[in-house]
């Protein structure tokens, strides 16, 4: 049996393999990051400051990925970035006060949500769109959304063993917590490990050299202007900040918590997987935004409903469909732009998002400070519903290669 597409070389195996291994730290991070910082004493607003300090580092470093990958290829900056994970992880389990956690915050690696926003993302998308065929491209991208979501899953579980060492060993939930980002250190030098057998881009013949935008600026503008429209409203709703209106308005534990996440990541991943031939069959553009509409009308509804199983249920629904824009997303924009253009619209895509995203979570902080209702859910459910609409009416008729290879031959 076939785990991987025929055309995926090694390297597309690899970033798969380390991207799931990753999210694991991702997976719980997320979770015990704010429960993490209750504990020390933060209020909501200084919770949201330091995930925004998250994003807005990520975003720096990202903007600066197409540049560095057109000298130096992938292999050394994942290298670099897996040091990052290192020193992150090791920082928080170190220090208590808010500033030196927030410098942390912003020159790190952690992620307030289980996808990945840091400066991996672009890398790995680059690696992957020379690691595999035009056909096989978005199932690729597939296998690396669902290693992420699923092995994200499991990281949220993991997330429950700040409430059950405590019952089980002599030691605190606080320093169970600083123990977890100590494991994630070592996520970072198994990642490492992983990121050294990376083959270097610019030897060989035949490859694809890295370049700035050329030919493709126009499109890759539009689109990353959409893009930041859309990661702004997921600013509202990343996972760190539904773990803390869970937590603070049904007064959760961490366990509980970590439960919900678990099942929502499961079901995310299937979702990825899901998405590649119902992508096939109705194309990038209308799988992006037919599965993300509902799964943003769900989130609407849920800050009108006051019982804990009808929202978890409504999450559930989301994760089933929320997800399956992604491998396409990042299908799309691999598709639409020439090779040699593929890193700096990874990065250039990348950036604003990360950079749209970083506001939302400050704004949905002070707002859990405010109120009780779900504000942030609304809000960034509504801004989310706008993205979909607009990508819709300017994108329809822009298609990928292998779509317009099949529309081609259907008209012969």
């Amino acid at each position: 049996m076939r785990i991987f597409p025929r055309s995926a070389s090694p390297d597309a195996k690899r970033a798969i393999i380390a991207r799931g291994l990753r999210a694991i730290g991702d997976g719980y991070v997320s979770i015990i990051m704010p429960a993490y910082l209750l504990a020390l004493g933060y209020n909501a607003f200084e919770i949201g400051a330091l995930m925004t300090a998250t994003l807005l580092g990520s975003a720096t470093l990202t903007s600066l990925v197409g540049m560095i990958t057109a000298r130096f290829g992938e292999r050394r900056p994942l290298l670099a970035a897996s040091w990052l994970m290192i020193f992150t992880g090791l920082g928080f389990a170190g220090f208590e006060t808010f500033w030196p956690l927030l410098l942390i915050a912003f020159v790190g690696t952690l992620n307030p949500s289980v996808g990945d926003v840091s400066v991996f993302l672009p890398l790995e998308q680059s690696l992957l769109a020379r690691s595999a065929g035009d056909r096989d491209r978005t199932l690729v991208f597939a296998f690396y959304s669902m290693s992420g979501s699923l092995m994200g899953a499991l990281g949220s579980l993991f997330a429950g063993v700040s409430d059950i060492a405590p019952r089980l060993f002599a030691i605190s939930s606080l320093e169970t917590m600083r123990l977890l980002f100590v494991v994630y250190a070592a996520i970072g030098v198994a990642a490492w490990l992983i990121y050294r057998g990376v083959s270097d881009a610019r030897t060989g013949s035949g490859e694809h050299h890295a370049s700035p935008l050329g030919p493709s600026k126009g499109i890759v503008y539009r689109i990353t202007a959409l893009f930041a429209v859309d990661a702004f409203g997921g600013g509202f709703q990343v996972q760190s900040i539904l773990a803390l209106w869970l937590l603070q308005t049904f007064h959760l534990a961490v366990s509980t918590t970590s439960s919900i996440f678990f099942w929502t990541g499961l079901f995310a991943a299937a979702s990825f997987l899901a998405s590649v031939p119902i992508a096939r069959r109705f194309g990038l553009i209308n799988t992006m935004v037919f599965t993300h509409l509902p799964s943003n009308l769900c989130m609407v509804a849920i800050p009108f409903i006051p019982n804990l199983g009808v929202v978890i249920a409504l999450l559930i629904v989301r994760s089933l469909l929320s997800q399956m824009d992604v491998p396409t997303r990042r299908s799309y924009v691999m598709a639409v732009v020439t090779p040699p253009e593929r890193a700096a619209a990874a990065s250039l895509t990348a950036v604003p998002r990360s950079l749209a995203s970083a506001l939302g979570p400050i704004i949905a902080g002070t707002l859990i400070n405010l109120s009780s209702f779900g504000w942030p859910l609304l809000i960034g459910g509504a801004l989310k519903i706008g993205y979909d609409l607009a990508l819709l009416a300017m994108f329809r008729h822009v298609r990928p290669p292998e779509e317009s290879a099949v529309q081609a031959l259907s008209k012969e």
